[in-house]
């Protein structure tokens, strides 16, 4: 099981280009992962392609990215390293099989799009690049996918995104907001999408420092199968 090309394929960037066996992707700039390398295959020529990344980048306005997981070139990281690419970002690959069903959670709305209260909040609490929302929206839609919440007076308080990849399922945009937390309705949202899913399992990424996602996840039967960090110049 690759859990890079997983998540490359639930999160795909609209612009992709192959070089030497590399995918260059490009989304606007937003989220790196949608703006990153994937670096899978061993190039004929290292030193050109990592130039060639770079010039795509450049060509683009943005700074050259590339995401660094398990199943990286070997070595990759240490000649980004001594490049000057500095380590950001480091994330953890969270799986689980099925979940065990809670009883008595609230009721979740789910749709095969994200409608406009679903995408105001997670925006709201994930939207780190400004005015790239629409980029963001053509992203998640890029793929099928469906998108939970669990509303109030017409209020998304809480949301999340899941991705059917065959036998298992991605859980993206797991968002709360910071009035609506502490009351179990991430909870709610990520048990209810990964029944819609009926998939035999579940993964998820999140960043390595939010140790409270972690113990989140870890309750529902979560855990680390998987870790990559980005490496930006």
């Amino acid at each position: 099981m690759s859990f890079d090309l997983l998540v490359h394929e639930a999160w795909p960037a609209y612009e992709q280009r192959r070089h030497d066996g590399w995918v260059l992707r490009y989304a606007g700039g937003v989220t790196k992962r949608a703006n990153s390398v994937l670096a899978l295959e061993r190039p004929a020529d290292l030193n050109g392609a990592i130039e060639a990344a770079e010039a795509f980048y450049r060509e683009r306005g943005q700074r050259c990215v590339f995401s660094v997981g398990t199943e990286a070139v070997p070595g990759l990281d240490e000649e980004l390293e001594a490049r000057g690419y500095e380590l950001v970002d480091p994330t953890v690959v969270m799986a689980a099989g099925a979940l065990a069903p809670i009883p008595g959670l609230p009721e979740v709305r789910i749709e095969d799009r994200p409608w406009p209260g679903w995408l105001k909040t997670w925006w709201a609490v994930d939207g780190r690049y400004g005015s790239g929302l629409e980029a963001a929206e053509r992203i998640c839609t890029g793929v099928p996918a469906w998108y939970g919440a669990y509303e109030e007076d017409g209020v998304a308080l809480a949301v999340g995104r899941a991705v059917p990849q065959g036998d298992m399922v991605g859980i993206y945009c797991m968002a709360t907001l910071p009035e609506a937390r502490r009351r179990g309705l991430a909870r709610a949202v990520l048990q209810a999408l990964v029944r819609h899913a009926d998939a035999e399992s579940a993964y998820l990424v999140t960043t390595a420092p939010n140790l409270a996602a972690q113990a989140l996840y870890r309750g529902e039967g979560f855990e680390v199968a998987g870790r990559y960090h980005y490496r930006v110049r």
